[in-house]
């Protein structure tokens, strides 16, 4: 787990930033959007299970947590449930990253607690507008092609 040092490219200092924790166990997919979501203007915290999530959680007071669905020793609805349960209940935006193409796991992760749930893959710019809707991140106008060498088009597939 890991707080991201300040980007150089930020002009807001990091406490008046938007915490965001990610939490994700495949290495590449949570050092990516770790990436982008600073790049966007947030301070990235990271957790690879649901054990340091909850933890994490507790800890930063994160304004948003991307939660993915299937996590080393206890999965992303259960660290919801401990985190809503734990008392950041109306605090946080809790959304489910999910990969599986359940049609029924969109009503378990808002059962347990998510305010939403995305389904993998997705479009980095359509996330940022997402993030952007919810967090005060990068102006919505601007795309990931303006702001980095990294293709519009690129999807988050894991």
């Amino acid at each position: 787990m890991s707080v991201a040092p300040g980007n150089a490219n930020l002009t807001e200092p990091a406490a008046r930033r938007p915490t965001i924790l990610v939490v994700e166990d495949h290495d590449d997919t949570r050092e990516m959007l770790h990436m982008l979501l600073e790049r966007w203007g947030g301070r990235v915290v990271e957790a690879c299970n649901g054990l340091e999530a909850v933890e994490a959680a507790l800890r930063e007071r994160p304004q948003l947590i991307l939660m993915d669905s299937r996590l080393p020793f206890l999965d992303g609805l259960e660290a919801t449930r401990r985190i809503r349960e734990n008392g950041l209940s109306d605090q946080v935006k809790i959304v489910a990253l999910n990969g599986s193409g359940s049609p029924h796991y969109h009503a378990e992760a808002l059962a347990a607690g998510c305010d939403d749930c995305i389904e993998k893959p997705f479009d980095f710019d359509w996330l940022r507008t997402y993030c952007s809707s919810i967090l005060p991140l990068m102006p919505r106008g601007k795309t990931i092609s303006q702001t980095s060498s990294t293709p519009a088009s690129v999807y988050l597939r894991v």
